[in-house]
């Protein structure tokens, strides 16, 4: 089989679970690379640069748009959030299955520029258990909480562009079924185009 790691997308809604889903995923397998995105914020307590993300001034990061450098980019109060385009397709080249957790926006940028990419969207079962996860979480007020709940009715809207959806219930289960479909993408005609070549040729002698 060829040997490029496949890119993916992976967004939810705001407590869906994405990010402990990822997290598991990555402890899990050893396959799995999450790629770091570049933001202009500052560092809080305990962040590493180039782990939990590459931190750049606003100037550097403007540099980085001006050279096409960045997958993907946004800007959420007053800072910039983006996809550094080196370490992914060095990542991809190694190989690797490389994952990206961005916003909805984002993804579909993504999938314009890489077409092959494989678009995830993480859902709680039912729209009571994404109410009961957030307000579970007992860190967000009641204001904030019912915002959220607004994105998503708004987010629901663009399940439709993603490949899969998952449905995050129970852990350990989304886990292996996220690998699954992974692993099962490699195996689809398009990203083998080399593999079917070479064996026809074998077939006919070559």
């Amino acid at each position: 089989m060829e040997g490029k790691g496949i890119l993916i997308v992976v967004s939810g809604f705001s407590g869906s679970g994405k990010g402990t889903l990822m997290r598991r995923l990555l402890e899990k397998y050893d396959n799995y690379a999450l790629s770091v995105s570049a933001t202009t914020r500052s560092p809080r307590p305990g962040e590493e640069e180039g782990k939990a993300y590459f931190f750049k001034t606003v100037d550097e990061f403007e540099k980085m748009i001006a050279k096409d450098e960045l997958i993907e980019y946004a800007r959420y109060v007053d800072n910039y959030y983006g996809t550094p385009r080196v370490y992914v397709e060095e990542k991809l080249r190694e190989g690797r299955d490389v994952i990206l957790e961005i916003e909805i926006q984002g993804a579909l940028k993504v999938k314009e520029q890489f077409p092959d990419t494989l678009l995830l969207f993480v859902t709680p079962p039912t729209a009571a258990e994404l109410r009961s996860r957030l307000t579970g979480r007992g860190t967000e007020t009641m204001e904030v909480i019912e915002s959220r709940l607004r994105r998503a009715e708004e987010e629901a809207d663009s399940m439709k562009y993603y490949d899969y959806l998952i449905i995050n219930d129970k852990l350990e289960e989304c886990v292996a079924e996220v690998h699954s479909i992974i692993q099962g993408e490699h195996r689809r005609g398009f990203r083998n185009k080399t593999f079917m070549e070479n064996i026809k040729k074998e077939l006919k002698g070559e």
